[in-house]
């Protein structure tokens, strides 16, 4: 616990805000519909801690489905510019998280509040899952959420121009397969970045169940369902990462991925976590060692050096 306590600690130091404070935010027009929660609420332990003068706005629903909406997280202390938005499109599988729902969400609240203490903006993006939803439900609802981000962010004092998609599980796949299918991007779905963690990319013969739930039982579509060839010609920075104890399936589809943009010329950072226990985790909020933290902020400090207009 002195060690997470610590990490967190160090985590802020470096990337405290020197902004002065700035005026009132403005509240969400009324035509954007809330449900659930809209507060400034902390869970228990850890998250709470971290969480610790980050505000919460949960359930802004993106589009028709009760699943498709959004949480956002942002420091309680003002910025006197716009900032960054780390958005996240977390599962572990594609039917859903294996924790129980409250559990993972306390685990994706963490990840948010990771994002807000590091002077951005965390958005968890919420969508349906298989087996009801099916290939590309995933990516068009991704899709429809950065939709939806460009064109309110700012309320939250976000920055629509430095939006940094993270994609976990079964949510690397989807991230990924809006970039690498044109056809399913709608106006205004781009990202300045991605950040890939322990996805699969395509699908095989030995298929997991989950894996078929989405794409479908025949093995002839997974080609034509993956995000080859199309990822090669994505042109935002890409960092790619997969766990030292993920499945030896999920590593090498990591390894091909890396293999094949390199070839192409458009070679991604990559990361080899230690652990890879929920997304917090991946980050390095456990105090578990290696993690997405430094390379992460990394990118996003580089976006913002871009001096995009």
């Amino acid at each position: 616990m002195k060690n997470y306590l610590i990490f967190l600690l160090l985590l802020t130091m470096t990337t405290a805000s020197a902004h002065g404070p700035m005026p009132a935010r403005l509240s969400p027009p009324s035509h954007l519909v809330q449900v659930g929660l809209t507060d400034s609420d902390t869970t228990a332990g850890g998250t709470a801690r971290l969480c610790e003068r980050v505000t919460f706005s949960r359930g802004l629903r993106y589009g028709e489905s009760e699943a498709n909406v959004l949480d956002i997280a942002a420091s309680e202390t003002k910025a006197d510019t716009p900032r960054p938005v780390l958005l996240f499109v977390v599962g572990d599988t594609f039917a859903g998280d294996r924790a129980a729902p409250e559990l993972s969400r306390q685990i994706q609240d963490q990840a948010m509040c990771f994002a807000a203490r590091n002077d951005m903006i965390g958005v968890r993006v919420n969508y349906r899952l298989a087996p009801a939803a099916t290939w590309p439900m995933g990516a068009t609802d991704v899709a429809a959420a950065l939709s939806w981000v460009h064109g309110n962010i700012d309320l939250f004092n976000g920055d629509a121009r430095e939006i940094v998609a993270v994609g976990y599980g079964a949510g690397a796949f989807h991230v990924a397969t809006l970039l690498a299918h044109p056809e399913l991007q709608t106006d205004r779905a781009d990202v300045a970045a991605v950040v890939l963690v322990s996805g699969t990319y395509r699908a095989g013969k030995d298929a997991s169940d989950s894996e078929k739930a989405y794409l479908g039982t025949d093995a002839g579509q997974y080609n034509k369902r993956s995000v080859f060839p199309g990822i090669l010609n994505v042109d935002v920075p890409i960092v790619l990462a997969w766990a030292a104890d993920d499945s030896a399936g999920i590593v090498a589809q990591g390894e091909t991925l890396k293999k094949t943009l390199c070839g192409a010329g458009h070679c991604p950072r990559s990361a080899l976590l230690r652990s890879r226990d929920g997304i917090a985790s991946a980050f390095g909020l456990d105090g578990s060692g290696d993690s997405l933290a430094e390379p992460t902020l990394l990118l996003v400090h580089q976006l913002e050096a871009r001096g995009l207009p």
